[in-house]
This record gives C-alpha cells, sequence and structure tokens, in this order.
C-alpha cells in the first residue's frame, strides 16, 4: 500500500516525555480486529485520551490544542512490547509522519520505515533540549530533511544528523512499502530469475 512520500517535513511537535511507552499502549489490543490500515488513529493512546467512561481526558497532550503537529516527541525505549503493525498504522493514521525519541525497540521502528513514518533518534540530551524548546512555544517549527539526513531547528540554529538505512530512505522518499518497492522491480526479479540455473 502506498502512503504519503517524506522530503522535507516542517512542523510544529506534540510532546510525550514518557519512557518505555509499549504497543499496547499505543493502540490497546481490542482495537486490532481490522485489516486494513484506516481506522486506527481514533484509538491511538486510546486509554490515555479517554476515561473508562469514554469521556476525553483533557489532561493529556494529545487533547490539548495548544500542542499539534506532525511530529511526536517521545520519550524514551518509544514502542516495546509486542510487534504489532497496528501501532504504527495508528500513528500514520493519526496523522503523525515523525517520531523523534533518544530509544525505539526495533520492530517498531522497522513497522515506522514501511509505512511512512519517520522514527527518528537522537541523543538524550538532544531530545530533552526539544522538548524544552517546544513546552517553552508550542509553535515552533521543527524541520526533517530526510534527502540530507537533517533535524533542524532554524530560529535555534539547532542542525543534528541522523542515520538511516538507505533502502528504508529511498522508500519513504517515494512512498513505498517493501512490498511496492518489490512490485516496483518486478521485471529485474524476473530476469534475475531466469539467470538461475535449476
Amino acid at each position: 500500500m502506498a502512503y504519503e512520500k517524506f522530503n522535507i517535513l516542517k512542523s510544529t511537535a506534540v510532546p510525550l516525555p514518557i519512557e518505555n511507552i509499549d504497543t499496547d499502549q499505543i493502540i490497546p489490543a481490542r482495537f486490532l480486529k481490522a485489516t486494513e490500515r484506516v481506522g486506527f488513529g481514533d484509538n491511538l493512546f486510546r486509554d490515555w485520551r479517554y476515561d473508562s467512561d469514554d469521556n476525553l481526558n483533557e489532561n493529556f497532550v494529545l487533547n490539548n490544542s495548544i500542542y499539534s503537529g506532525k511530529i511526536l516527541l517521545a520519550g524514551k525505549n518509544f514502542g516495546s512490547g509486542s510487534s504489532r503493525e497496528h501501532a504504527a498504522w495508528a500513528m500514520y493514521d493519526y496523522g503523525f509522519r515523525c517520531v523523534i525519541s533518544s530509544f525505539f525497540a526495533d520492530i517498531f521502528k522497522n513497522n515506522c520505515l514501511n509505512i511512512g513514518v519517520l522514527p527518528l533518534r537522537v541523543k538524550q540530551e538532544d531530545l530533552d533540549y526539544i522538548l524544552e524548546l517546544v513546552f517553552e512555544n508550542p509553535s515552533i517549527e521543527i524541520s526533517v530533511d530526510l534527502l540530507n539526513q537533517k533535524l533542524l531547528i532554524d530560529e535555534k540554529e539547532f542542525e543534528r544528523y541522523f542515520e538511516i538505512n538507505s533502502h528504508k530512505k529511498n522508500n519513504l522518499m517515494n512512498g513505498l512499502d517493501d512490498i511496492d518497492y518489490l512490485a516496483n522491480i518486478r521485471d529485474e526479479i524476473i530476469d534475475f530469475s531466469k539467470k538461475i540455473p535449476f
């Protein structure tokens, strides 16, 4: 399933500096019945966004109109727990295109990369600094330049280089998941298979 191309993202950010957020907190298990990648955003962080009576929890950051944007600033060890793809689907469906953290669970990170969400890892001190800036000024804009692999906050002269697998980078920039990528090189795969002796 193709998704929105990711080249340069300029956005405000939503701060969620809680460590060890697992995939069940991102999308509770009771919402995993659907098999298509739509509708999961409604239940992103469901048990934090709503109380047990389905009333909006006004103290949770996603319900605070001061904060918005396509970037989530998350605490260390984001996406731990079970390997459910639905957690990444919920992030994308809600509208997040980038999650910045000092550490990601590997399976969650790969699930994000395969559906159009960039998991951007930074040093803890850089994450703390960015969080401080956003708490001080919720309208501050963060730029993520995927082509040049740079995270920037222009008005603060903040610039950091980040690492990303070249294959995943290419897929993100072209809006492809792994199946799309293989479909695009179908002719090359067929040509290669003809050269293999049986």
